[in-house]
């Protein structure tokens, strides 16, 4: 199996330029974890979740979100930084033709969540995710008990 097989090739991305609140409202209104930061189409770094969330910092920090009074109702306020202070450069990427367990292997032994997808001229392609690591292996693991199952039933195979 192929990266291409189980990639997500609708990707949202921001470029480093970008306030961070693009990247909170994508995060939160997409429910996407890891957006990869594209220059000309060229990934040059990736923002997950959690580095939104330590540029916000605890809620209790005034200067990252404030909350308006007075009207009895409340705004939320993301600092205006830009993503080129919170992004990770030097990003792992893997082709659409590296094995799967390949890319596995790869976010496991690094500890990231998502790998972009980049062709030949490290343009941007698609990204697979844990998430899309984990759907497979649960679907193949499901097949195998299924099997498991028949075998001690001793029903032959379908």
């Amino acid at each position: 199996m192929r990266v291409e097989d189980l990639m997500t090739s609708k990707v949202f991305t921001v470029e480093q330029h970008d306030l961070i609140d693009r990247v909170f409202f994508l995060i939160h209104y997409e429910r996407i974890r890891h957006l990869p930061v594209v220059e000309k189409g060229k990934v040059i770094g990736i923002v997950s979740d959690r580095d939104l969330y330590k540029a916000l910092g605890p809620k209790s920090n005034s200067n990252a979100i404030e909350a308006a009074t007075g009207t009895g109702t409340s705004e939320l306020h993301v600092v205006p930084k830009k993503v080129q202070h919170i992004m990770h450069r030097g990003v792992i990427t893997v082709s659409p033709d590296t094995y799967a367990s390949e890319a596995a292997a790869k976010m496991a032994e690094n500890k990231v969540g998502a790998l972009p997808v980049v062709d030949k001229d490290n343009k941007l392609v698609g990204i697979l995710s844990s998430t899309d690591i984990l759907r497979v292996f649960s679907k193949i693991e499901k097949a195998s008990e299924e099997r498991e199952k028949r075998i001690a039933a001793g029903i032959s195979h379908k």
